[in-house]
């Protein structure tokens, strides 16, 4: 039984299509998030003098601890321990 050399050329070349499609897409997304990296940073860079000198609120404390809670319970849910 003959295989046509024209099936494997085809196959091949698909293939490497589909590599270079997904790391265009993988480049991509990693350029994008480099760049809202770098924007997080000049934004503290920014808002760093000014952060220092502002007391948190009650209401962020609270909400911050809320979190902590969350993440708590979470963790505990993971590694299946009952509350």
């Amino acid at each position: 039984m003959t295989v046509d050399p024209n099936l494997y050329i085809t196959l091949s070349v698909s293939g490497l299509a589909g590599v270079a499609m997904v790391t265009a897409a993988g480049l991509s997304g990693w350029r994008g998030w480099l760049a809202l990296k770098r924007q997080e940073l000049a934004e503290y860079r920014g808002a760093g003098a000014q952060a220092e000198l502002a007391m948190p609120s009650a209401a962020s404390r609270i909400e911050i601890a809320d979190l902590k809670e969350r993440i708590r319970k979470l963790e505990a849910i993971a590694a299946g321990v009952d509350l």
